[in-house]
C-alpha cells in the first residue's frame, strides 16, 4: 500500500519545489560536464590512447563494396587499395574481386580493361593522355594468388605518364561478371612526385618532463606546417598509443618529436621495450588542390626503445591555459547549481569546484 499522501503543497512552496527539482538537474549536467572535460583531457592532443582512434591502428588501406552496376545490384565488386597517398616513385596496387550481393558467395569475374588519368573534378583535368593499366589474377605483377578470383593492379605514377603531374588520379576499370554481367568503378589516390621532406630513418629517444620522447629524424627540403603521425605498441605488439606532431620546420635537418605521455604509460601500463611504427606525415598546403605534400611514409617498425620502470615517468594529469581556463569556467557552473540548491533546500551553498 502507499503511505497516504501529505497535505497539498501551498503555491510557494509548489514553486520551491519545482526550482530545487530544475537545479537538481542542472547541478547533475554541471558536474557531467566538467568530469567529461577533465577525463577526456587527461593527456595531451598529441599523445592519446590508440583505443580512441580504432581507425587509425593501421595506415589507411581503404576497403568498400558497391554495385558492378546499376542493372546488377545482384553482383558486388569487392575493391581494396594498398593507399590513398603516393609518393615519388611508390607503387600502389588495387584489388577487384565479385560476389553474390546477397550471400558473399566468390563469383567470377574479370578487369578486362583499365586506364589511369587526371581525377575530372581538377580545373585543368584532361591535359595529360589517359594512360592504359593491366590487372591479372595470375600471381604476377604484384597479383598474390593466382586464379582466387581477385584481380590485383599495379600502377607506378612516376614512370607511367605522371612524372610531373601532382594531385588527384583516378584508375578507373571495366569488369565482366557472371557471363555478360558487366560494370566498372574506380580508384582515386593523391600523387606527389617530390617529397617535401625525407625521413632519416634516425631516432633518439629521451625522457623528458615526465614523458618518453621519440624525436624522429627528418630532412627538410621545403619548409612549413608538417602534420605526422606514428603508432605505439607494447612488447607483444598490442597497440596503444597515437602520436602526433603538428608543428612548423625551418629547412635543414630537423627532428619530429612524438611525445608517449607519462600519465598514459601510467594507465595503460604497457610492457617494455615500445615499439614505433607506420610513421607517415605531410606537409600543410594553405591553399591549392590537394591540400597537403605527401612525406614518404616508414611503413613497418621504426624503433624500439630500451626498458623502462614506470617510476621514471610522470602520473601527473596534462595541463595548459586553455584547459585550465575550461575547467575553471565548468567548475563555477558547479558551484553556481550546488548554492541554489542548497538555497532552496534551507542550506547554505558549498561553492567549491569539484
Amino acid at each position: 500500500m502507499q503511505p497516504p499522501a501529505g497535505p497539498p503543497l501551498s503555491p510557494e512552496e509548489a514553486e520551491r519545489e519545482a526550482q530545487r527539482q530544475l537545479w537538481e538537474k542542472r547541478l547533475t549536467r554541471a558536474r557531467f560536464t566538467y568530469d567529461s572535460y577533465k577525463q577526456s583531457t587527461r593527456y595531451p592532443h598529441e599523445s592519446r590512447p590508440i583505443s580512441e582512434q580504432p581507425d587509425l591502428v593501421y595506415p589507411a588501406s581503404p576497403e568498400r563494396k558497391q554495385p558492378l552496376g546499376k542493372e546488377q545490384r545482384d553482383i558486388a565488386l569487392k575493391l581494396k587499395q594498398e593507399k590513398i597517398y603516393v609518393v615519388g616513385d611508390e607503387t600502389v596496387r588495387f584489388f577487384v574481386g565479385c560476389e553474390n550481393a546477397s550471400t558473399g558467395q566468390p563469383l567470377p569475374c574479370e578487369v578486362h580493361s583499365a586506364v589511369a588519368r587526371e581525377a575530372p573534378h581538377l580545373a585543368q583535368a584532361g591535359q595529360a593522355a589517359a594512360v592504359p593499366l593491366d590487372f591479372n589474377d595470375t600471381g604476377r605483377e604484384g597479383d598474390e594468388v593466382a586464379g582466387d578470383g581477385m584481380w590485383t593492379g599495379r600502377f607506378q605514377p612516376s614512370r607511367q605518364g605522371f612524372a610531373m603531374f601532382e594531385g588527384t588520379l583516378r584508375v578507373e576499370f571495366r569488369v565482366r561478371a557472371s557471363g555478360n554481367a558487366e560494370g566498372g568503378a574506380f580508384f582515386d589516390i593523391v600523387f606527389t612526385p617530390a617529397a617535401p621532406a625525407t625521413f632519416t630513418g634516425k631516432v633518439r629517444e629521451v625522457v623528458e618532463q615526465g614523458s618518453l620522447q621519440l624525436y624522429v629524424g627528418l630532412q627538410v627540403r621545403k619548409p612549413g606546417r608538417y602534420v605526422m603521425a606514428g603508432r605505439v605498441d607494447d612488447e607483444a605488439g598490442i597497440p596503444f598509443a597515437y602520436v602526433e606532431f603538428n608543428e612548423e620546420l625551418e629547412a635543414g635537418a630537423r627532428e619530429v618529436k612524438f611525445t608517449v605521455f607519462g600519465l598514459l604509460l601510467h594507465d595503460k601500463n604497457p610492457d617494455f621495450p615500445l615499439r614505433l611504427r607506420d610513421v607517415e606525415g605531410f606537409l600543410l598546403r594553405e591553399q591549392g588542390d590537394p591540400d597537403r605534400e605527401v612525406v614518404k611514409a616508414l611503413y613497418g617498425p621504426v624503433h624500439l626503445t630500451q626498458q623502462y620502470t614506470l617510476d621514471r615517468f610522470s602520473p601527473d594529469e596534462w595541463t595548459s591555459e586553455e584547459r585550465q581556463r575550461y575547467l575553471d569556467e565548468y567548475a563555477k557552473d558547479v558551484a553556481q547549481a550546488e548554492s541554489e540548491l542548497g538555497n532552496l533546500s534551507g542550506r547554505p551553498g558549498n561553492p567549491k569546484a569539484p
